[in-house]
């Protein structure tokens, strides 16, 4: 499990640092990545040309792993993110990742699920419920 949490914060220690060494020791040749928000990455040079890519445009400012869960030859991760981007934009969003191992002790798989941190009671005046008039996030 120790093995398997490093590597998890190793990924993440990447993008902090806009570093990509190591990469290959994290992912499968053949793994896939799926973001919170549909984009889906297939292989290790997809992976490797999306995190060059995505790292000229902003920098993940804050991403820390809150706790682990693990089962067989999958692992939880609860996290929370926050970017800037060059154009000014900034996020910031709870989630979880699903990873599963190969047998090499790569990640074969990762799925990312996003939680809006603005979050508020839509019954808290009454038995209607009153919506934000706000666009939903992008996950």
């Amino acid at each position: 499990m120790e093995k398997r949490e490093q590597k998890i914060q190793a990924w993440f220690g990447m993008w902090l640092q806009q570093s990509e060494a190591g990469i290959e020791d994290v992912f499968d040749s053949n793994a896939v990545y799926i973001e919170s928000w549909g984009p889906e990455y297939h292989g290790l040079e997809k992976i490797r040309h999306w995190f060059r890519e995505w790292n000229s445009r902003g920098a993940v400012v804050r991403w820390d792993i809150r706790q682990f869960f693990h089962q067989g030859g999958q692992t939880v991760a609860e996290w929370v993110f926050e970017d800037r981007m060059d154009d000014g934009t900034a996020q910031a969003f709870e989630g979880m990742s699903l990873i599963r191992w190969t047998a090499e002790g790569k990640i074969g798989f990762l799925q990312e699920f996003g939680c809006n941190q603005d979050r508020y009671d839509p019954y808290r005046n009454g038995p209607e419920p009153q919506f934000r008039d706000e666009q939903a996030m992008w996950f």
